[in-house]
């Protein structure tokens, strides 16, 4: 049996190729229809329609309001997936959206109450629409680290959000690239500061807010009204937060996790890497499972160990000679991948 660490990825992974993923691979109807009845009082589209739709519309499918729920679902059905005779989790993270479904299949919150969760925070995200994202990498495409063109960068966002009227964070530390945050004066200024990359960078994200950065502290306090810590129990597995901390089953301070879930990590930088860090260190896992939707993350849990010196892996080519002899990463968005760790959808 192979020890595993699972990474739930957040907003942006449910694209068009992921059309139809409940249907292919989300095998409990009856908790679907859970989740489709709970929209549906809230007049949402049910998961069922928009994952069943004819064609995938940017506008329709990558809403905070329908985005974050339909990656919800895709997360906890691949979660549950997974062979429990061949795979034992030791420990699960997340990146930013997905520490709500990380919450879920460590057990902290049960397949409804993440629902819940994700699906108000979600909502109450693009209702506010405050802000938005832009990504950059700060490693070229061998992926060697560079931390003297990410202190450069840094330093970039710093001067960029000392200027009046303009405000830029970085909202998620993404392995070798910075997800910033801010205004359209904040985002705009760092743009035309930087040279184009890879003939998509910098790349806005579309329907994306300010996530973790401090003009989501409006929607942190509606979630916080909204959401009871009553939802939330203690984990049966270890998870690793956005800071790298890592909440321990039975010895978790409930109201603690739904203070820095509906406080800290709405509002704080997501340290995506150094959750990585720490699960490669403490956990010192066999496999890192990404499950899906998407297959995007999985680059970054690639640089993420690159930059944690994992097992003498510092270049790109060095992951891919140790996937190919002994593969470490399993992305269940890809099929090959997906039949390696599960029972078979």
């Amino acid at each position: 049996m192979k020890t595993a660490v699972v990474i739930c990825p957040g907003r942006g992974t449910y694209n068009k190729p992921e059309l139809g993923y409940l249907k292919r691979h989300f095998a409990d109807k009856a908790l679907l229809g859970v989740f489709d009845m709970a929209r549906d009082r809230l007049g949402q589209d049910t998961l069922s329609a928009l994952d069943g739709a004819p064609s995938f519309s940017v506008s329709r499918h990558t809403r905070g309001d329908n985005a974050s729920a339909l990656i919800y679902a895709a997360t906890l059905g691949d979660f549950r997936a997974i062979d429990e005779d061949r795979i034992e989790v030791v420990a699960v993270t997340g990146n930013s959206m997905g520490w709500y479904s990380a919450l879920a299949v460590g057990g902290a919150l049960t397949p409804q109450a993440g629902f819940e969760v994700v699906n108000t925070m979600g909502t109450l995200m693009q209702e506010a629409l405050i802000g938005g994202q832009l990504i950059y990498p700060f490693v070229g495409e061998d992926w060697l680290p560079d931390p003297r063109r990410k202190a450069e960068l840094m330093a970039l966002v710093a001067g960029i959000a000392m200027r009046p009227g303009h405000v830029l964070e970085l909202s998620i530390d993404l392995g070798g690239m910075l997800v910033l945050a801010g205004n359209e004066e904040g985002l705009a200024a760092f743009e035309r500061a930087v040279p184009p990359l890879q003939g998509r960078f910098p790349m806005r994200l579309a329907n994306h807010a300010a996530f973790h950065t401090a003009l989501q502290a409006p929607v942190a306090e509606r979630g916080r009204t909204r959401l009871s810590h009553a939802l939330f129990d203690q984990p049966q597995l270890p998870m690793i937060d956005g800071r790298g901390a890592i909440w321990w089953p039975g010895a978790t301070d409930t109201h603690a996790l739904w203070d820095y879930t509906l406080g800290h990590q709405v509002t704080g930088t997501y340290d995506f890497t150094h959750a990585i860090r720490i699960a490669a260190r403490e956990f010192a896992p066999d496999l890192f499972i990404v499950t899906g939707p998407g297959t995007t993350l999985g680059g970054a849990v690639a640089q993420s160990l690159i930059l944690a010196d994992w097992r003498s892996m510092r270049s790109k080519s060095d992951f891919q000679t140790r996937q190919r002899t002994e593969p470490l990463l399993v992305s269940m968005g890809m099929d090959d991948q997906r039949a390696a760790v599960t029972k078979g959808d």
